[in-house]
């Protein structure tokens, strides 16, 4: 799974999913630091990557429906949870069914992670 994590995360977390195996790349380390969130999209879905953010503007699902872009990491914490982050990223991506989340659109709390998917495919007719 490719990943694109915003600025607002701890850059420590690049870390600790690449030891998961994921394939991470950070708005910081590509030079889109401060750029406009639609700079930062585009940049996500040309590389084809999950967006991984605590940017609430990229918080609607009308907007951002599921299946009609790679994928959206929506992170909420209580801001005495912000400087676990990181722990928090690792363990939800450590989860099985992260693997799953591509084309998603994921809220994740420390408490649950709500899962928004695309819709399936229609039936062919006749069936």
């Amino acid at each position: 799974m490719k990943l694109k994590l915003d600025e607002n995360l701890p850059t420590s977390a690049r870390a600790r999913l690449e030891a998961l195996g994921l394939d991470v790349d950070t708005v910081v380390d590509e030079g889109l630091g401060g750029r406009s969130d639609p700079d930062v999209w585009t940049a996500a879905q040309a590389a084809g990557r999950l967006l991984v953010t605590l940017d609430l503007d990229f918080s609607d699902t009308r907007r951002f429906a599921p299946g009609t872009h790679c994928g959206i990491v929506l992170i909420r914490l209580p801001d005495a949870e912000q400087r676990r982050a990181a722990d928090f990223l690792h363990a939800w991506f450590s989860l099985p069914d992260a693997l799953t989340w591509s084309r998603c659109f994921v809220v994740a709390t420390p408490t649950k992670l709500r899962v928004l998917r695309p819709p399936p495919d229609d039936e062919p007719s006749g069936s």
